[in-house]
């Protein structure tokens, strides 16, 4: 991989457990692999528990640092993995929610797949965004006020002065996480 995003910062938050384990790990690997400085930053620190599928527990893994102690102005970008639980239980986490907002303020990329958009709903900044997600959660976002729903591997939307990027599945990873590297790299 190129190392394009050699010097960028990229923030991943998730809760400590329900975490999507490939909606986690490839964005945390691919965007390394692209030359940046990735931090995962979770609701409690320390060990996080990842599922495949939603329903079998896999792997933990060991977050950087917790969200609380995190400030948007370090970072580049905010990527944020599904999960149900995760995404269910991020949404109701007031330092996940203060750091959407922040990175929404301040002009940054915001990236969600899956369940991750649910957060956005949550912060307050779904009005006006056209984008992509795992299916169920359509309504959900069409009700919270978004612009429009599309069944795409990947979405990018510039409305509202911030680069939203989603994707509904682990399959669309690879789409997920180069447009992540693109946007970021500017």
């Amino acid at each position: 991989m190129s190392s394009h995003l050699n010097g960028k910062k990229i923030l991943i938050i998730t809760s400590n457990t329900g975490i999507e384990r490939d909606e986690l790990l490839k964005p945390l690997d691919a965007l390394r692999g692209y030359g940046a400085t990735v931090t995962h930053a979770s609701s409690k620190g320390g060990t996080t528990q990842t599922f495949v599928g939603d329903t079998e527990k896999d792997k933990t893994v060991e977050s950087d640092v917790q969200l609380s102690d995190v400030v948007s102005s370090d970072f580049d970008a905010l990527v944020i993995p599904g999960g149900t639980v995760n995404a269910d239980t991020l949404r109701q986490d007031a330092a996940a929610l203060r750091l959407i907002k922040d990175f929404t303020e301040a002009g940054k990329t915001i990236a969600a797949i899956c369940h991750g958009p649910w957060t956005l709903i949550d912060a307050g900044v779904i009005k006006g965004k056209t984008l992509t997600s795992y299916k169920s959660v359509r309504i959900d976002l069409e009700n919270a006020g978004a612009a429009g729903w599309v069944d795409a591997e990947v979405k990018q939307c510039q409305a509202n002065g911030w680069t939203l990027i989603t994707s509904r599945t682990p399959d669309d990873l690879p789409a997920f996480n180069e447009a992540i590297a693109k946007a970021v790299a500017g």
